[in-house]
């Protein structure tokens, strides 16, 4: 028999869980830092938005932690959407969403002359209407990192399970968006994962019960802006719409369909094919955004971790992604006809990822239609066409606008955003 003093008296377990829990909730809290001031930025004072930045673990074994900047709604934080951006690349950082497209931040394109490149209040970010949070992910994106190799070993599948790992973390430390709407956002490569992360958010929160543990989302649709799907039809499409457009010559245009015929365009086999390809695919905001995200003052005013990353890059070439699903159409197939929304949004003028194959793969969901094509106006100006259909699904175009839509015509887009947010016809 052990000795009695081996067993621990039952108040003093229960005393012993106690502080683990509140020690657990404050490694939660600590992690989150409050950012009043950016070096850089002209505006006299503090920031005129809530900026918070931390690292969240998503992976105990790799010890991988992903690096998010988080942005209240100027509106009414405690009932506006919130917003989960994922960038693309995949391996480009949340920054660019932040301070590029739909973020309040937004560099000032001057010649650079040594001094720490400078950043205005940008007036057309989404954050005027909801909360958003900016994820480096996958882990080697932007801050995020792990602590062992083997860590940044990632794909399409383990960027789905990651980011919800970190939104259920999340949520946890700020239990005060549980109840808020919540969209799972971004564009390009991440327009693949992002319904991915809502079809898998949707089967956890069938199984959860634990609210500390498992919180119920409160999902409600998603958005991706000229997105990749994984089908065919993204890349095929570049050939007719750059004809379209004029950018090719008829010569070109006619030797391709000739000798490509049935071809998959990404990978062709046929020589004369691969030819023809090959003549066919022969920043300065981005420059000063990579001086400033490396700038020692920058990185402390944003509580990055010393030593965890070598050197920001926006966009990096991860080695060791595995583009392990296929096609994200069977996602949003799923998820639209079980009653959740979807916007999916196109520059009309994005030639990696063209409209018309977007539009291409819309229509063969074979979606009923419920708003017929036609043209969409900001300020009395044609802004774009659009589309709706049933299973609240609506697409929509953005004239004018290159790859990353918002990078080009943020008024627009804030305005496409806002009304299709609110449940209204664009």
């Amino acid at each position: 028999m052990l000795p009695a003093a081996n067993y621990a008296h039952p108040s003093i377990m229960l005393l012993f869980l106690f502080f683990l829990c509140i020690f657990r909730w404050f490694l939660f809290a600590s992690a989150a830092f409050k950012v009043t001031h950016l070096p850089g930025f002209l505006q006299q004072g503090a920031l005129p938005f809530h900026l918070e930045t931390g690292y969240i673990e998503v992976d105990e074994v790799y010890g991988v932690e992903l690096f998010y900047y988080f942005i209240e709604s100027e509106r009414n934080p405690s009932e506006d959407p919130l917003l989960l951006w994922l960038t693309g690349g995949p391996g480009c950082s949340a920054f660019s969403g932040l301070s590029l497209e739909i973020g309040p931040l937004k560099f000032i394109s001057e010649r650079y002359n040594g001094s720490l490149p400078n950043l205005v209040y940008h007036p057309y970010s989404w954050n005027k209407i909801s909360n958003i949070i900016f994820l480096d992910s996958p882990v080697g994106t932007g801050f995020s990192f792990s602590n062992h190799p083997q860590g940044y070993e990632t794909g399409d599948k383990s960027w789905s399970k990651h980011a919800i790992i970190f939104l259920r973390k999340w949520l946890i430390d700020h239990q005060q968006f549980l109840s808020n709407p919540l969209y799972i956002a971004g564009d390009s490569y991440a327009g693949k994962v992002v319904p991915l992360v809502v079809h898998n958010l949707l089967n956890g929160n069938k199984k959860q019960n634990d609210l500390e543990e498992h919180p119920k989302f409160n999902i409600q649709g998603y958005v991706i802006g000229n997105p990749s799907t994984g089908e065919l039809i993204d890349y095929n499409a570049r050939v007719p719409f750059a004809f379209g457009m004029g950018i090719i010559s008829d010569e070109l245009y006619q030797g391709i369909n000739k000798n490509c015929e049935g071809e998959d365009y990404v990978n062709p086999k046929r020589p004369p094919c691969a030819s023809l390809l090959q003549i066919f695919e022969d920043t300065y905001a981005y420059y000063l955004m990579y001086i400033w995200a490396n700038s020692n003052i920058v990185q402390e005013a944003l509580n990055v971790k010393k030593g965890t990353v070598k050197e920001w890059q926006r966009c990096l070439d991860l080695n060791y992604y595995k583009k392990d699903i296929s096609s994200s159409l069977k996602y949003q197939v799923n998820i639209t006809t079980s009653g959740y929304r979807a916007l999916v949004y196109s520059g009309d003028h994005d030639m990696l990822v063209p409209f018309v194959g977007t539009k291409e793969w819309v229509k063969s969901l074979k979606f009923s239609v419920t708003d017929r094509w036609r043209s969409w106006h900001v300020g009395g100006q044609v802004a774009g066409y659009t589309e709706s259909y049933s299973n609240n699904l609506t697409f929509a175009t953005v004239k004018g606008a290159g790859h990353t839509a918002p990078e080009y015509k943020a008024k627009e887009c804030l305005a496409m955003f806002r009304r299709w947010i609110s449940h209204r016809l664009l």
